[in-house]
């Protein structure tokens, strides 16, 4: 059985970008080499002085940890010495990341990413994953970037993956031609073809959201879990609550099986909690090649959004095209006004 490498695969697909003369083939190589690197020490994590707390938060607050300042530092170097990008937006910096050198300026593209997702779960041996999204720049090539390349609409994506460091390692991608699932092979320290063209179902029977929350989200996501939970045969309900707490893992399965992730907006994150830039936005490019469909649960498509900030927040509700369709039934008709904290307490 012959098998075809993440190389081969985005090589044989360069004629699909005539403006690209190779430079996005190179970019995406880089990014599977930067992944092989973070996974070795994904599999050790255990064995070094590379789990807990690294002491520091990033700029969303949150705290990091060693892993995933690891996987920044890996990511961005090697990005940078693809010669492809002429800089980075990353969860873990307040800033975009400017690379300097003369090679870098001439780069034709800009990367956003989440380097580690789910890194809560690091310590625990659960999935995390990294995600990641490519961006033609809009700065004259030869000069530095600037924050307008990073704060385009999702549309104008050329690519969008993730990576999801599970029971096997896999990365999944799209570069607006359908959606393929590529799986390490760690006999060759390859990423092989493994998963073609990718559907997902147009309904499903799980869904994903932190049901901790409850009392914090707005009626029409109160409403539709309580629909969720409800016996209908003619519908396969109830449906199954699946949450493992980390974006990459709880949209892949989702993805392969059919069902919603949901991540609203509450008293806590009033403008929900995922970012538009490096989470939303290449999910939303994925699900919606392979089928799907993501909103910010009224009726706006996530990849219509145009940025306002580097670190913006928006509202997420994301898989199979039905069930997000009757999720925003019912955020039509109970609302979407979430109750305030001094109401909870």
């Amino acid at each position: 059985m012959s098998v075809t490498t993440l190389n081969e695969f985005i090589i044989e697909r360069q004629a699909d970008f005539p403006y690209a003369k190779g430079e996005l083939t190179r970019l995406l190589s880089h990014i599977g080499v930067a992944a092989k690197v973070v996974n070795r020490e994904v599999n050790k994590a255990g064995l070094v002085d590379i789990l807990g707390e690294a002491g520091s938060d990033n700029v969303q607050g949150e705290q990091q940890k060693k892993l995933d300042i690891y996987a920044d530092e890996k990511f961005i170097a090697s990005l940078k010495a693809s010669g492809e990008c002429c800089g980075i937006a990353s969860e873990e910096n307040e800033d975009i990341v400017i690379f300097e050198e003369e090679i870098a300026r001439n780069g034709k593209y800009i990367v956003t990413m989440d380097p580690l997702d789910g890194s809560s779960n690091i310590d625990v041996n659960v999935s995390i994953g990294t995600i990641f999204s490519i961006f033609r720049r809009l700065s004259p090539v030869g000069h530095k970037a600037k924050i307008e390349d990073f704060t385009q609409e999702g549309t104008k994506q050329v690519a969008a993956g993730y990576i999801i460091y599970g029971s096997s390692t896999m990365m999944v991608m799209t570069t607006g031609r359908g959606v393929n699932g590529f799986t390490l092979d760690p006999s060759i320290g390859e990423f092989c073809l493994s998963h073609p063209n990718i559907q997902t179902p147009q309904s499903g029977n799980l869904y994903s959201i932190n049901e901790g929350n409850y009392i914090k989200f707005p009626d029409g996501v109160k409403q539709y879990l309580k629909y969720c939970q409800e016996n209908d045969k003619e519908t396969g309900r109830p449906y199954t609550s699946r949450y493992i707490g980390s974006l990459v893992a709880d949209f892949h399965r989702n993805l392969l099986k059919g069902g919603i992730f949901i991540y609203p907006k509450s008293a806590g994150y009033p403008s929900g909690k995922l970012r538009l830039l490096y989470e939303c936005n290449p999910i939303a490019m994925i699900v919606e090649q392979a089928g799907g469909k993501a909103t910010d649960g009224r009726g706006n498509r996530i990849l219509d959004i145009k940025p306002t900030s580097l670190h913006q927040r928006v509202p997420f509700f994301v898989g199979s095209r039905n069930m997000v369709c009757k999720a925003e039934e019912f955020m039509k008709k109970y609302g979407d006004k979430e109750p305030k904290i001094k109401d909870i307490n």
